[in-house]
């Protein structure tokens, strides 16, 4: 269960992000508007989503908290993953949108953008803003293990990249006073955020299919397991998979057949303890299974257990 203080930060960490976005959507708009530019309007429409990120990601990390009921025998976490899949598929629809203004544009003619001073302004005070919030969301979703403010975290520094591209783009024609380059930038954007939304949806959905941890966690449990080689045979049938920010992890350890009940329970809290220490949030449930027998290790006396940590 995620300690009080891990949920008072990841619910300020959401708060801080609805603010941001709504103060940036209504900036980029009015300036959009002012000048024109259907990069800089394509940036407006990209932060719109982002602050309905932003409050989906607000509810998600509220309502993950709560603990399991008799309903929800293994908690609310997976809403979390559910909220960054809606955020993924927002994110899509935002880029489509783009693309289809930005072909319009292309088609019917570029209108003469004006004060693009005013929109490369806007455009930097987007890219330091959003570097900002996705940076302290990052190190809050880093510390909780929040998928939820993480996915919302990738929203904010996609924006930094796309603001800058805009940016980019409005110089561009500043200097050669090409305006056509304004919706093939727009272009460009929606494909950087088209490649944000996979990523966002290979983190975020695959979980909900209960996907197996990343080879890098389950290599920290085969190490664990490695280290108690002493106290069992072998162990098999191990499976993960994660439900927000929970990791959930069942294993078999085949141990000496003359090893007690007690022993055995001993050892299997050894285990988990570790693993727990190494890999936080885990929910770890180990089957014991005698050997079959017939080995070296069962003629001999059960070994001892390492002393208590």
């Amino acid at each position: 269960m995620v300690s009080a203080e891990h949920d008072a930060m990841k619910r300020g960490a959401a708060r801080l992000s609805v603010a941001s976005n709504a103060v940036l959507v209504a900036l980029k708009l009015a300036v959009g508007l002012v000048t024109g530019s259907v990069s800089v309007l394509s940036e407006a429409i990209h932060s719109g989503i982002d602050l309905v990120a932003a409050g989906i990601a607000w509810y998600s990390v509220r309502e993950s908290a709560k603990p399991a009921d008799d309903d929800h025998h293994y908690g609310h976490g997976k809403i979390e993953n559910v909220a960054g899949t809606i955020e993924a598929v927002l994110i899509f629809g935002a880029a489509f949108y783009i693309i289809w203004e930005a072909v319009q544009k292309l088609r019917t003619g570029v209108v003469e953008i004006e004060s693009l001073g005013l929109g490369a302004a806007v455009m930097a005070v987007s890219a330091v803003a959003n570097y900002l919030v996705s940076r302290h969301l990052l190190n809050v979703a880093a510390a909780t293990d929040s998928v939820a403010l993480e996915a919302d975290a990738m929203h904010l520094r996609t924006d930094v990249y796309t603001s800058a591209g805009v940016l980019g783009g409005l110089v561009a024609i500043k200097l050669t006073g090409v305006p056509i380059l304004d919706p093939i930038v727009a272009i460009v954007v929606a494909l950087m955020i088209v490649k944000a939304a996979w990523d966002l949806t290979k983190t975020a959905f695959f979980h909900i299919l209960d996907v197996k941890l990343p080879e890098e966690e389950e290599a920290v449990i085969r190490d664990v397991l490695e280290n108690y080689r002493e106290h069992l045979i072998e162990y098999h049938k191990l499976r993960t998979r994660k439900s927000g920010h929970i990791r959930y992890i069942d294993m078999h350890l085949v141990v000496p057949r003359q090893m007690t009940v007690e022993k055995g329970h001993a050892l299997s809290h050894e285990v988990t303890a570790e693993i727990e220490r190494r890999l936080p949030y885990s929910h770890i449930l180990v089957h014991i299974e005698p050997c079959v027998g017939g080995c070296d290790r069962c003629t001999v006396d059960c070994p001892k257990l390492p002393a208590k940590r």
